[in-house]
């Protein structure tokens, strides 16, 4: 399984705009320190399946690849406006499964022009897509919200953005089924008070130690975590990394392995 972070950013992304924090400063002049809006992509048997769907240039890169299926976590705008223009396209259907959601987001449920929504995934219940099984778990966020457990026979990779700790029948499952590679929210530095909706640092890091996966990636990050590290707080465990938009890396099992690097388009 080849996963590739598309974008590792919060709503706000990095550079924030208006901020002139280190971080942000950083970002405006190293384009390989931005964050987009935090998606990405997995690649098995051929086809290509996109988790979150928040970037804006989203029909440029479905044009030069067509997806076999889009995964949501969930209908806040920065994980789907890339879907409104996306949906005017023509030819084949896309798939797009997500949680169940009445609102969903604006009107894209009522006017999905290309986009075959099929809302509703019940958590624990494996989705079968070709050679890639995905099992959806249910995440701590304002709305209704999925993480995606997906195995394709020879490595297991557990998406886990956005959420506030974890529900223990989602930590419970983890810990069972035990992915080799976990990717997980981690918006907030360590010094922010009262996280909501989110993780910060420490929380992300101690649910990482439970589950003890071979790797684990930070995601979703805000510009003030980045401001924080560059500032050399907390050290981060043996393999937990800090994610950025374009990497790329083969999910195997026991560990993962760096694939091609290359810019998120």
């Amino acid at each position: 399984m080849n996963f590739r972070f598309v974008g590792t950013g919060s709503s706000a992304q990095v550079p924030r705009f208006g901020c002139d924090c280190p971080a942000c400063a950083r970002a405006r002049v190293l384009t390989s320190h931005r964050r987009g809006p935090c998606c990405a992509e997995v690649r098995v048997g051929g086809r290509r399946y996109l988790l979150d769907a928040g970037r804006m240039d989203l029909a440029d890169s479905c044009e030069a690849e067509r997806p076999a299926a889009i995964l949501l976590t969930h209908y806040h705008a920065d994980h789907v406006q890339g879907l409104f223009h996306l949906r005017w396209g023509s030819g084949e259907s896309i798939p797009v499964h997500g949680p169940k959601d009445a609102q969903g987001c604006a009107d894209l449920y009522r006017n999905a022009g290309i986009l075959d929504f099929r809302p509703g995934l019940k958590p624990f219940r494996p989705l079968e897509l070709e050679e890639l099984t995905v099992i959806p778990v249910p995440l701590n966020h304002s709305k209704p919200t999925l993480g995606y457990c997906l195995d394709d026979g020879g490595g297991r990779l557990a998406y886990l953005t956005d959420t506030l700790g974890l529900p223990v029948e989602t930590e419970r499952f983890l810990r069972d089924w035990a992915p080799d590679m976990v990717v997980l929210d981690a918006t907030h530095p360590s010094t922010h008070p009262g996280p909501r909706n989110h993780n910060d640092l420490c929380l992300a890091l101690q649910v990482i130690e439970r589950l003890a996966p071979s790797q684990a990636y930070l995601t979703h990050i805000g510009h003030d975590l980045d401001a924080e590290l560059m500032a050399g707080g907390p050290a981060l465990p043996a393999g937990v990394g800090i994610a950025r938009d374009g990497l790329a890396l083969d999910v195997l099992r026991g560990g993962v392995m760096p694939g091609e690097v290359a810019l998120a388009r």
